[in-house]
């Protein structure tokens, strides 16, 4: 009768030494520590089938729980970054874009195209869109990472497009494990701890285990004015100083002459203007405190029988913290009266402004009138007018923008499984998780109270009746022009709060069916069942957020309430069909099917069925060398964002808009006037006469931009296939090689345009017309004529979600480990490396079918490298390890880069801030080496140290413009490249 129950299976390939890093020599207590546990129930990335003899077709990559300890990683992200194929997505290193979670992206495809386990279980997504938040994984309790590449919707269902990762704990815990580490950078700044306390025990003659793990992490901002590369925005056109065009003094659109900046006497407007140093406010390395607690038990009921839980507990405050807020293009009205207002800039006012919307055509004022008009104190005086212009202001006095993030996830599980035979389990479980964010925005501005601020016509009082209004000095040459009861009445704090849940059941029966094959020896397996999942996500923000009025948030948070409803059924087998026979060591196939029903609780949506299927194989022709291949349909549902989100207006990145004349700073002319048909064009999407001749490029590369969610979107289906050889020869000891060749292609991708791909539907040779809808669908700022503004009246470009949409990637896996025992050592020497030959997104069939690899350019998001690799060489002696880890990053270069336009090309010379001469339009391959020497001081106390980026490589140098702001940021890009400098950690573990 069995007592040990192996339902989540493995699901790696030939060898897990052999897919993985290597695990180099340590301690000879961990060693009997692994021995111990090597009878444990076997956890399965890939299968549903509870056979742990059957070798899987499909590749996995393993970093092992000693790789994690060399590591020293603080959060579950900070590993995955070091695996090659896996594309940096939101994490501690991004500020401006991040949402105070962290997430993973593999193969490139979208942080939303993959699933995160937890022994092969979903937890509860932290967002609308169906993302785990890394940061809720209990890093003290992991054994191993397995990352499945390709389509695995069959074993897991839906969104498993480019694959899974899977976070596997350590089983059969017992004694207690006291983990405590600390990093600080050279520069002695961004200081972070870790602490996790683990304890288990076996109990009834060791017919139960229970284990509870308490951690806690804490890290401290790097802002980026305390790094060279971030202490001014570099240009990526011109090398000089840029930034934002909302900055101090204050900027007005003038009709005419388009926006205009007060001069340094504070009596005029002129054409050229500061730009805002937003840089050194942001931060590299995101603020954040930790608390998690995960408990799991098991108990052998009977012979047989297991009941089995965990619960999982985490609260997370994260902190983002950016420039300034401030009026960011918003439409206000000024009184002529205005008792703050110069009459410099009076007077260039009523020579250009509308002082009379009512009739038709742009009605100026006379010195007299301007002058009358300057007395008229109140709206009834017959002389009294007012202005509409586009005010751009930093609220500098108010300090920065503040988004605090309180991240509250549980997710328990329970379960009952055993053998129904002796060759056949079932396993019955249900789950249910719940995420809970509150956003508390401080710092922020409102729109409508700056708007309130400036109608007023003396000192003390304003226009508007609003009680507590304070009438603002926005036409002060310098800082400070914005009084502390200014900014008191200005500034607001806003909440959005954002709750997801995921309620789960799944049964399966799994085994074989007692009958083999008759050339082989291991019996048919298979694996039968069926699953429900109902998620439900919303999102409540209060009447600031909801209503857009945060000054600088980007555009409104809509409040948005959806869920849906999955039924399935699954099957899988796997059929040894030949065994110990000449050049037939072994010939296993395998395939898989799973029916999905979504039911989406909307009337709007019809919903949908879907079927995934896989077939796979793998061929033994002699020991030691294996051929694999693996070929599978996936499917990604729409998740709740993508259906229920309400159309809404906010920021996206572009450099280059075809009706602006004008550079983004105001310095200079970049084109001629808009003439023609495509003065025509910029006018029917909303410039006007005033304005169309003066249009600003993107103020600091970021225009507006207005999508939404989709009802009507189905299902996005992927196929994918992998074929690999596995590699183990005798006459090599110790060494072991898995090759493997990924494709993978998404078609009917639920996405939209790029910004470049929404404009040349517009602006590209014969699509520029007045009747074209897609110029049609771009709107512009009425004031300005600009593709940023206010985005009450600016929506700028439409991306809408459409599942007309292609991806497609393919490229090879290499993984190399070698051990051998030179005497006085043990070598352990593993390699990890991709190659990525394509990474193609197109929004639609008309649209660019653009390729990301080794580019940068705000088409693209993260980057992807075309050969990534890391490398770890480890000697270990007796108790104690040195090992060095290497890791390459392979060259970019600029999309636009020697296109034959030379006027797309980025700078090539000395940047602001610098004194050698650097070409923003390439950057070099990179090596970073790590450093970590583990010793034991006592029997049961090992101590670690390390060195980060030892020699402290700095981060390229890419300007502002390069890439979308999530992942271009401090003129680099920060996910990808380090950005703090050479790092010093130092770790203690104590065990009992």
């Amino acid at each position: 009768m069995k007592t040990q129950f192996k339902l989540s299976l493995l699901g790696t390939s030939l060898l897990v030494g052999a897919a993985s890093l290597a695990t180099p020599a340590f301690a000879q207590e961990q060693e009997q520590d692994t021995a111990a546990q090597s009878d444990s129930t076997i956890v399965v990335t890939g299968s549903l089938i509870s056979n742990p003899n059957i070798e899987r077709a499909a590749p996995v990559n393993v970093t092992s729980a000693d790789e994690i300890d060399l590591l020293q990683s603080n959060v579950a992200e900070e590993i995955l970054r070091e695996i090659p194929g896996i594309v940096p997505s939101i994490g501690s290193a991004v500020n401006n874009g991040n949402g105070g979670n962290s997430f993973v992206n593999l193969r490139g495809l979208g942080s939303n195209r993959n699933v995160v386990l937890l022994d092969g279980t979903r937890l509860v997504p932290a967002t609308l869109a169906g993302q785990f938040d890394l940061n809720n994984v209990p890093l003290a309790l992991i054994e191993r990472v397995e990352v499945l590449t390709g389509g695995s919707s069959t074993t897991y269902g839906a969104d498993a497009i480019a694959g899974v990762v899977n976070f596997i704990t350590r089983q059969d815990f017992a004694g207690l494990e006291v983990n405590a580490a600390t990093q600080i950078t050279e520069e002695g700044d961004g200081h972070t701890v870790r602490l996790d306390v683990t304890t288990g025990a076996n109990f009834d003659d060791g017919r139960g285990n229970v284990v509870l793990s308490v951690g806690y992490q804490t890290a401290d901002p790097v802002y980026q004015g305390d790094r060279k590369i971030g202490q001014n925005v570099i240009g990526s056109f011109t090398g000089l100083g840029a930034g934002s065009g909302t900055a101090v003094p204050s900027r007005f659109s003038v009709p005419g002459s388009g926006t205009l900046q007060i001069n340094p006497a504070g009596n005029g407007l002129v054409p050229t203007y500061a730009p805002f140093n937003f840089a050194p406010d942001n931060i590299f390395q995101t603020p954040f405190e930790r608390f998690n607690i995960f408990g799991a038990a098991k108990y052998e009921v009977s012979d047989g029988m297991e009941v089995y839980t965990r619960g999982l507990f985490s609260k997370n405050t994260v902190d983002t913290i950016i420039a300034p807020s401030g009026a960011f293009g918003i439409a206000v009205q000024i009184p002529l009266s205005n008792p703050f207002l110069p009459a410099g800039i009076r007077n260039q006012f009523c020579a250009a402004n509308d002082s009379n919307p009512t009739l038709a055509g742009i009605q100026t004022l006379t010195t007299a009138q301007c002058n009358a008009a300057a007395l008229a104190t109140s709206p009834t005086d017959p002389n009294y007018r007012e202005i509409t212009t586009s005010l751009f202001r930093r609220a500098v006095e108010a300090g920065p923008r503040i988004s605090n993030y309180q991240n509250t996830v549980f997710d328990y599980k329970l379960g009952i499984r055993g053998g129904i035979t002796d060759t056949i389990d079932f396993d019955v479980f249900g789950s249910y998780g719940q995420s809970d964010q509150v956003q508390t925005i401080k710092g922020y501005t409102l729109n409508s109270r700056v708007r309130d601020s400036l109608r007023a016509t003396n000192p003390n009082t304003c226009l508007s009746g609003n009680a507590g209004c304070v009438p603002a000095n926005f036409f002060s040459a310098t800082v400070g022009g914005l009084t502390p009861a200014a900014v008191a009445y200005l500034v607001g704090e806003s909440t959005v709060q954002t709750k997801t849940t995921l309620a789960q059941a799944r049964a399966t029966i799994s085994g074989d069916f007692g009958v083999a094959s008759p050339f082989a020896t291991d019996p048919i397996s298979f694996a039968v069942g069926g699953e429900y999942r109902k998620y439900t996500a919303q999102q409540a923000s209060d009447t600031l957020a909801a209503s857009g009025d945060l000054g600088g948030a980007g555009g409104a948070a809509p409040n948005i309430n959806g869920q849906y409803d999955v039924y399935e059924a699954i099957g899988e087998v796997i059929i040894p069909v030949v065994q110990s026979k000449p050049f037939f060591e072994d010939l296993t196939l395998e395939a898989g099917i799973r029916y999905s029903d979504y039911t989406v609780d909307d009337p709007a949506s019809p919903g949908y069925t879907t079927t995934t299927w896989k077939v796979g194989g793998s061929w033994t022709p002699v020991t030691g060398a294996k051929l694999r291949g693996f070929y599978a349909r996936a499917v990604r549902a729409p998740n709740i964002n993508e259906l229920f989100a309400p159309n809404n207006t906010g920021l996206t990145s572009l450099t280059n808009d075809p009706c602006a004349s004008i550079n983004d700073t105001g310095t200079a002319r970049i084109r001629p006037a808009p003439t023609g048909t495509l003065r025509d064009v910029c006018l029917a999407q909303g410039a006007n006469a005033a304005n169309v001749g003066s249009i600003n490029q993107p103020t600091a590369s970021q225009a507006n931009q207005t999508s939404g969610g989709n009802l009507a979107l189905g299902a996005e289906t992927s196929n994918s296939y992998t074929i690999g050889l596995v590699l183990e020869p005798a006459f090599i000891p110790g060494f072991s090689m898995t090759i493997d060749y990924y494709n993978i292609k998404v078609s009917g991708a639920i996405s939209t345009p790029s910004p470049d791909d929404a404009l040349n539907a517009c602006f590209s040779g014969a699509n520029l017309s007045v009747s074209n809808p897609a110029c049609l669908a771009i709107r512009r700022d009425p004031q300005t004529g600009s593709l940023n503004g206010d985005p009450a009246t600016t929506p700028g470009l439409f991306l809408g979600l459409s599942n007309l949409g292609r991806l497609a990637t393919d490229g090879i896996d290499l993984v190399m480990n070698y051990r051998r025992d030179l005497g006085f050592a043990d070598l352990s020497l593993s390699f990890v490396g991709n190659w990525t030959n394509s990474s193609t997104f197109q929004s639609t069939p008309s649209d660019v079918n653009r390729d990301c690899v080794g580019i940068y350019s705000i088409n693209c998001g993260s980057l992807q490298p075309e050969f990534q690799t890391t490398t770890r060489l480890t000697l270990g002696f007796e108790g104690v390890d040195v090992s060095l880890l290497w890791r390459y990053i392979d060259s970019f270069e600029y999309e636009f880069f020697n296109d034959g336009i030379a006027t797309n090309n980025f700078f090539q010379g000395t940047p602001i801030g610098y004194t050698n001469r650097e070409d923003l339009n390439t950057i070099p391959a990179y090596n970073y080496f790590d450093a970590t020497t583990r010793f034991d001081l006592m029997e049961n106390l090992t101590v670690t140290l390390t060195v980060q980026n030892i020699f402290n490589k700095t981060p390229p140098i890419t300007g502002d413009a390069a890439g979308p702001t999530a992942f271009n940021s401090g003129n680099t890009f920060p996910s990808t490249y380090d950005a703090l400098g050479r790092r010093f950690g130092a770790a203690i573990k104590l065990r009992f």
